[in-house]
Parts: structure tokens; C-alpha cells; sequence
């Protein structure tokens, strides 16, 4: 069992950054891809980006390319998503989520993970 637990969320101004970090429980953090999606009201989640386990492969959606920066720190069982450029159409409860190591599943969809944290709001003005 994995629990996944985010923070860093908050409001912020069209044109600003935040992030946004998701720790861990567990000894085998190393061995999941871990991913970000995004939830917005009346709207299904959707894709943010991932990073495979050593952190040396990432994949983003079109939507934040260029302006998010996912991360993870194997050593304290982190990952980040760094945000900028921010947007108003980016504010969404973000979740972290964890996929085990099997099956050669795709990133992108939500049914490929298998941990989910609570998520984080983020909300950006205009």
C-alpha cells in the first residue's frame, strides 16, 4: 500500500508560478512512475505530466509543455510539479498518483495508476 499526500497548492496571479509536491509512504518509492492530473470543476481529470523511476524520462500534455517542470527525488519519496507561466485555465485540484512497476502501461491514462492522493487546489486569477 502506498499513500501519497500533496501539498503546496494555493492561489496565484495569471503569469505566476507555484508548486506543488507529493510525498510518499513506503520503501519502493523508486520503483513507481509517478504522475500529476488535474481536475476542474465539471470536468473529467485529465493529464498533467509523469516521470518515469529514476526521474531521467518525462512526459507532459500539450496543454502545460514548456511551462510545467515534473521532478522526484527518489532519496526523501518526492515528486514535484513546478508550475509557471500559470494560467487561469490551470486552476484545478492537482493530484499525484503512483503506478506499480508491471504490465508496460501508458502514462497518459488515469486508469494506468494505482495510488491517488487526496489532492491540492490550485486556483489562478486573472
Amino acid at each position: 500500500q502506498v499513500q501519497l499526500v500533496e501539498s503546496g497548492g494555493g492561489l496565484v496571479q495569471a503569469g505566476g508560478s507555484l508548486s506543488v509536491s507529493c510525498a510518499a509512504s513506503g520503501r519502493t518509492f523508486s520503483s513507481y512512475v509517478m504522475g500529476w492530473f488535474r481536475q476542474a470543476p465539471g470536468k473529467e481529470r485529465e493529464f498533467v505530466a509523469a516521470i518515469n523511476r529514476s526521474g531521467t524520462n518525462t512526459y507532459y500534455a500539450d496543454s502545460v509543455k514548456g511551462r510545467f517542470t515534473i521532478s522526484r527525488d527518489n532519496a526523501k519519496n518526492t515528486v514535484h510539479l513546478q508550475m509557471s507561466s500559470l494560467k487561469p485555465e490551470d486552476t484545478a485540484v492537482y493530484y499525484c498518483a503512483a503506478q506499480l512497476p508491471w504490465g508496460g502501461r501508458q502514462w497518459s491514462p488515469s486508469s494506468s495508476y494505482d495510488y491517488w492522493g487526496q489532492g491540492t487546489q490550485v486556483t489562478v486569477s486573472s
